[in-house]
């Protein structure tokens, strides 16, 4: 794996692990931050006490202000972000952090450090919602803490990105990431559904991957009809020139459609990546070359 930065139109590669970070800037933000945040509630700040109140563990006041509780009281819109941060135990965060970095890294080398972050927030947000919202139709609801709903979300990107990739289950049995994206959403709609008394936030889990699901079918322009409107409001702005430069003749501005001047070109571009992520998903990333490399960066850039 590789990863790319262009500086004064020159072309860089880093020599670690084959070109790309091991561990990219915001994952490694994100692992920092959730072991800070871990540390700081479940071991340095649980001895000590404020008005007969704990600070730290799981029922004191950091996990009262910071933790998403239900609509009600407790609530407060700030938990829709910091909920994500805060987590149950040890083996709670160590199994977050894993996932997060086994298949967060690769896209964030992809697709860039700005997307990734702006993916992995609204997954949060998502998740969030779906479980304030959702959750309380199929069991009793209660303060949820853990990025697992974003992380879904990254597990959904990835089984999306490189559907062929193998993913060795206890290190040992081998399938392939779209079927074991299936089979972790399909045990999680179990889960809710029967109101599994596991303790667990499975619409949580669920929210997450179906909003980054929607992000990314909306971000390769794949939603039913979203080529429809792009295509009317393409066309409603032309017609908005037309009014501002009556000069010319409304035969020759017809003409000029939007997609006129840029659909073969985009088209072209699109085409590119969609072959390059192809490959990347048959092969790797090593199996690239140096030009296409340079296209699947320069178009990153573009969508951040």
């Amino acid at each position: 794996m590789s990863y790319y930065r262009y500086s004064n139109s020159s072309y860089h590669r880093p020599s670690f692990f084959g070109g790309f970070q091991f561990f990219p800037p915001v994952i490694k933000t994100l692992l920092v931050s959730n072991v800070v945040v871990w540390l700081l509630v479940d071991l340095f700040l649980r001895p000590f006490v404020l008005h007969g109140v704990a600070i730290g563990g799981s029922d004191g006041i950091i996990t009262q202000y910071l933790a998403l509780w239900p609509v009600g009281p407790n609530f407060q819109m700030w938990q829709l972000f910091t909920y994500m941060f805060m987590h149950g135990g040890f083996m709670h965060l160590l199994f977050n952090m894993f996932a997060l970095w086994m298949f967060g890294m690769e896209l964030e080398n992809v697709w860039g450090s700005k997307k990734f972050l702006a993916y992995y927030l609204v997954c949060g947000l998502g998740a969030g919602l779906s479980n304030l919202f959702i959750g309380p139709f199929f069991g009793p609801g209660g303060p949820t803490v853990g990025a697992s709903g974003a992380i879904y979300g990254v597990l959904i990107a990835f089984g999306m990105m490189f559907p062929d990739r193998p993913i060795f289950v206890y290190f040992l049995l081998p399938i392939r990431a779209r079927y074991f994206v299936l089979i972790y959403i399909f045990l999680e709609l179990y889960a809710g559904v029967t109101s599994s008394p596991d303790g667990i936030a499975h619409f949580a889990h669920l929210g997450g991957a179906a909003v980054g699901y929607v992000y990314l079918l909306i971000d390769r322009k794949r939603l039913p009809f979203q080529n429809v409107f792009l295509r009317w409001r393409g066309q409603s702005v032309a017609s908005g020139r037309v009014t501002e430069h009556p000069r010319y003749e409304s035969r020759q501005v017809s003409d000029a459609q939007y997609y006129d001047i840029h659909g073969d070109e985009d088209r072209i571009n699109q085409q590119s990546v969609d072959e390059i992520l192809d490959k990347i998903s048959q092969n790797g990333y090593q199996s690239l070359t140096e030009n296409e490399k340079k296209i699947l960066f320069e178009a990153s850039k573009k969508l951040n």
